[in-house]
């Protein structure tokens, strides 16, 4: 009985000595999470023991130091959860490992070439959280150019200036008493100069003129009227804050609309915020919608997990939202290799959750979290189990000596 209690020993502490050996080789492997061999005793209706067994291996799943990195496409969890990818043979796997690259058609992966999941967004950038994940692609498209739609002007006019009755001329600086510029964008992503001319008919109130010029070659002058601001006695605005211009070739405009080069361009000006103190004329915030055509630059991710693609004209759009996994009970997750688990009935089904809601955690963009294992404890752990593997030997020993002895006898 000696001999295999003993050599239950010898077996126990060798897998034992295997779990550190494989925590320590992956010390430095990225989201790796160590494991542990729990023992137990066996009985068979003696009060002593037939030796030990392998109870179980467990899986540590504390989180790891998150550190930055250079790259902006290495993903850390800050928290709970875990990254879904699709496999190159269609498998689901869970990782948290967010060392991602950018394959030529767009596909975000890991080293292994499986495909990080998420939610989905729609062309104009749209999230549909909550939906069904999809292996997340970012698409190499231009962003197509958008006409102006809204103007947003603040400003202050000088309430000192003179009353002007004369017609308005915008060849003649004597029939307006300030003028200022802003761009709006045509259909086509052009970028047209609108001049704004104030003047001052009464002591409270402004006529408001435009004119639009530039754009392609051969492109005309094109004059809009605005209106008229009126003030409060207190140098805020009264009335005429908001209104809109159309150029729809009706009007005089034979460049847009219809079967024009350029569509109908309609825009809504508001002067809301703008005042007429005793202070120089001077614009204080100019605000429009509209933007020529870009070409991807590149790409960057929020720490909520939205995929934001960035234009060359400066705009943005999202184009999927990476999505995060939960389980209640994650040691029972099947390791696979390449930083994978799969899961299993004791692991339960997987909860799909946006990150920071739910049970997961925040994505950490330029970062990766490191593994989670104690290099100090692991080595202190090799040197107890190879003196557990020594005693069980020298109780071999032992016991061959007996048995020689009651031969020699």
């Amino acid at each position: 009985m000696s001999f295999s209690q003993a050599l239950s020993g010898l077996n126990a502490q060798r897998e034992k000595l295997g779990a550190i050996g494989n925590n320590i080789a992956n010390s430095q492997t990225v989201g790796f999470k160590s494991t542990s061999v729990q023992f137990a005793d066996v009985y068979a209706q003696s009060r002593i023991g037939l030796g030990v067994r392998n109870a179980a291996v467990m899986q540590d799943f504390s989180q790891g130091n998150v550190e930055s990195s250079s790259r902006n496409m290495d993903l850390a969890i800050a928290g709970e959860g875990f990254f879904r990818f699709q496999q190159v043979n269609g498998e689901i796997g869970y990782s948290r490992n967010g060392q991602l690259t950018m394959t030529a058609d767009g596909r975000l992966v890991n080293a292994q070439g499986a495909q990080i999941m998420g939610y989905p967004a729609d062309a104009e950038g749209n999230v549909q959280a909550g939906g069904n994940v999809q292996p997340m692609q970012v698409p190499p498209g231009d962003l197509q150019a958008n006409a102006t739609s809204q103007l947003d002007i603040s400003l202050n006019l000088n309430a000192g200036q003179p009353v002007i009755t004369a017609d308005f001329d915008a060849g003649n600086a004597n029939t307006y008493n300030y003028s200022t510029n802003a761009t709006v964008f045509d259909s086509q992503g052009n970028a047209r100069n609108l001049s704004l001319y104030f003047t001052k008919t009464a002591p409270n109130a402004w006529n408001v003129n435009g004119q639009i010029s530039g754009g392609p070659a051969g492109g005309g002058t094109y004059a809009v009227e605005l209106g008229e601001l009126t003030f409060n006695q207190n140098g805020t605005l009264a009335g005429g804050g908001a209104t809109t211009f159309s150029l729809d070739g009706a009007a005089g405009a034979p460049e847009f609309g219809g079967d024009n080069p350029f569509a109908a361009l309609n825009v809504g000006v508001s002067f809301e915020g703008s005042t007429q103190f005793a202070n120089d004329s001077t614009v204080n915030n100019t605000v429009q919608d509209g933007y020529a055509s870009g070409s991807l630059v590149g790409i960057t991710i929020e720490n909520d997990g939205t995929i934001m693609r960035n234009y060359s004209n400066e705009q943005s759009r999202a184009s999927g939202q990476i999505a995060l996994v939960s389980f209640r009970n994650p040691e029972g997750l099947n390791p696979r290799g390449d930083n994978l688990w799969t899961a299993t009935a004791a692991s339960g089904q997987e909860l799909i959750n946006a990150p920071g809601t739910g049970l997961v955690g925040m994505i950490q963009a330029g970062a990766t979290e490191t593994s989670n294992v104690d290099l100090a404890q692991e080595l202190v752990d090799m040197i107890i189990a190879q003196r557990s593997y020594q005693a069980n030997s020298q109780t071999i020993s032992t016991q061959d000596e007996l048995l020689q002895t009651i031969i020699n006898l």
